[in-house]
């Protein structure tokens, strides 16, 4: 664990990686995934994994820092307004 990168053994990754949970991954703005576009060296580049139902996400980056464009931008709002959909 450093600057939290995401660790596990393969076949945790393997089974992360079958079961739909790993749903967002570090890439560039194009969707390239490569290790140039991992900022931390998190393993396959994953930056947030859901439990097997789908209701509890764990994520590095964080969205709630750059959600106003008086914090100087407004990229994570989107992850934020996701969430009100689904419940509405």
């Amino acid at each position: 664990h450093s600057e939290g990168n995401y660790h596990a053994d393969a076949a945790t990754l393997d089974e992360l990686e079958a079961n739909g949970q790993i749903v967002f991954k570090y890439s560039s703005p194009d969707g390239e995934i490569d290790e140039a576009h991992n900022p931390n060296g998190s393993l396959r580049n994953v930056a947030g994994i859901v439990n097997k139902r789908g209701n509890v996400l764990g994520m590095m980056p964080h969205p709630e820092r750059r959600c106003n464009a008086y914090l100087g931008d407004p990229d994570g709002l989107g992850i934020f307004q996701s969430v009100v959909a689904a419940l509405s």
